[in-house]
């Protein structure tokens, strides 16, 4: 080949080159701005948060807002404002529009008919379905209870419901009855992400939550209700090989709450939804931790570990919720004894009250006692499933009060019986007890005849349970 070939053929790939570059590249690299308004009742919303993951903007005084979507940006939300109703699709949240191809998107809001500043939510954990059998037990017992407990409620107080991952269990067809059961209990559910709701050997945790956002949309955003402010994260990372993950907030993320919480006064209520508890298992929670500095009544809502627990950490409260499945559908207690269930909050201004709700049971029922022989002495277990640092333990013997019980930390003995072993449960014989801080004790004499227990949680509600020998 001679020079004179070479350099026509090299100019012309260079031509072609940069054509192609110009044509496929350069402009899917560039960020581009989505324009719209927010309006209600046929006017502008001013000072609605808008995002795209990335960027977190406000809507003028008219309702106008404009934002720089980033390239990596699938979808553009809204951070419902207080005082309107949650935009859903048979009660499932939908707060947000693809960004894909979009140069303008318009939001409208639909005002409540009462005011929000009290209200309440519930928290769901790991209803986590691998079949349809699993679905009818969901259908039959945790969706009926649920429906008791907001016909209960106030029908002048706003409720909405969070799922904190493992919607499902791999079995990402499932969605859909996940979905039904939400209709069925009739009030707008947001979605997070857990492990077993990600995609599995199609790439690393960048493509893992692809099904999740054709049913749900992003993995993290906020939205508002009263002074409450609600954030939604993905603390699940996908390390790329089978089922490998850890507990991680990724640095975009970070970076989104902080400009998000630029929007958020000081003085509101955060809840903060996810599925893998922070306090001890996300990587980088100290980093996490850092973005609230400031604020000073700070919630996380977790689930995963299918038991339940409470821990605040540098004033941060972590509730950590039972199972909503209990032990993967196998019995009646979660792996620390604490009965199926789900978390009830209710919202005062910027007050939070909250207790656990047992599947199939009353709110009544927060104390399970097991009486146990001993040489020559009986011992008393109480398990506090939902007790912290705030509560009060205290037990009567024969209708003598004798104080406060000893904590300690062991095994719930029900969970024993049901799960130690490798036959059991039957059927999935891998959930094994899990050992707990909320067991209290006390040793007394053989001719005691009557036990009671006495729990007084953090509000003064007083929870009892009898025990006759």
């Amino acid at each position: 080949m001679n020079r004179r070939s070479f350099i026509q053929k090299t100019t012309l790939l260079g031509t072609t080159l940069f054509v192609s570059l110009k044509t496929f590249s350069f402009s899917s690299l560039l960020e581009n701005k989505i324009s719209g308004k927010i309006i209600s009742k046929g006017r502008g919303v001013a000072n609605v948060v808008v995002s795209d993951g990335f960027n977190v903007v406000q809507t003028d005084r008219s309702g106008n807002y404009a934002i720089d979507v980033n390239p990596m940006a699938k979808f553009v939300w809204i951070s419902t404002p207080s005082g309107y109703e949650f935009k859903t699709e048979s009660y499932v949240a939908k707060h947000y529009e693809s960004a894909l191809g979009k140069t303008n998107l318009n939001f409208e809001l639909t005002p409540l008919k009462q005011n929000d500043n009290r209200h309440n939510f519930i928290v769901w954990a790991d209803p986590q379905v691998k079949n349809k059998k699993d679905v009818a037990q969901m259908m039959e017992t945790a969706v009926p209870d649920t429906i008791a407990v907001i016909k209960a409620m106030d029908p002048k107080i706003p409720v909405h419901g969070i799922t904190v991952g493992d919607i499902v269990w791999d079995n990402h067809t499932l969605f859909t009855d996940y979905n039904s059961a939400v209709t069925k209990m009739g009030i707008p559910f947001f979605q997070a992400l857990g492990n077993h709701d990600m995609d599995y050997r199609m790439g690393g945790d960048e493509t893992s939550d692809r099904t999740f956002q054709e049913h749900y949309g992003p993995t993290y955003y906020s939205f508002n209700r009263g002074k409450a402010h609600y954030i939604v994260l993905d603390d699940v990372r996908y390390l790329g090989t089978e089922r490998n993950y850890d507990g991680f907030i990724s640095q975009i993320q970070l970076d989104w709450l902080a400009k998000d919480l630029k929007f958020v006064p000081k003085g509101a209520l955060l809840i903060i939804n996810l599925h893998i508890p922070v306090h001890n298992a996300v990587k980088n929670n100290a980093d996490f931790y850092a973005v609230l500095q400031g604020f000073t009544n700070v919630h996380i809502m977790s689930g995963h570990t299918h038991y339940n627990r409470n821990v605040i950490t540098n004033g941060i409260f972590e509730h950590n919720h039972g199972a909503v499945c209990g032990a993967w559908w196998t019995g009646p207690i979660c792996e620390d004894g604490t009965p199926r269930g789900y978390g009830v909050y209710e919202v005062n201004g910027t007050e939070l009250k909250w207790y656990y709700q047992p599947t199939g049971s009353t709110r009544k029922e927060q104390v399970h006692i097991y009486v146990d022989e001993l040489t020559n002495q009986k011992r008393l277990i109480a398990n506090v499933w939902n007790w912290d640092p705030m509560w009060k333990v205290e037990y009567v013997l024969d209708g003598k009060p004798m104080g406060v019980l000893e904590q300690q930390k062991g095994y719930d003995p029900l969970s024993v019986s049901l799960y130690k072993g490798d036959t059991l449960p039957a059927g999935r014989t891998f959930p094994e007890p899990s050992k707990t801080d909320h067991l209290f004790v006390a040793h007394f004499e053989p001719s005691v005849k009557k036990v009671k227990v006495i729990a007084t949680d953090r509000f003064g509600e007083k929870f009892e349970a009898d025990f006759t020998v």
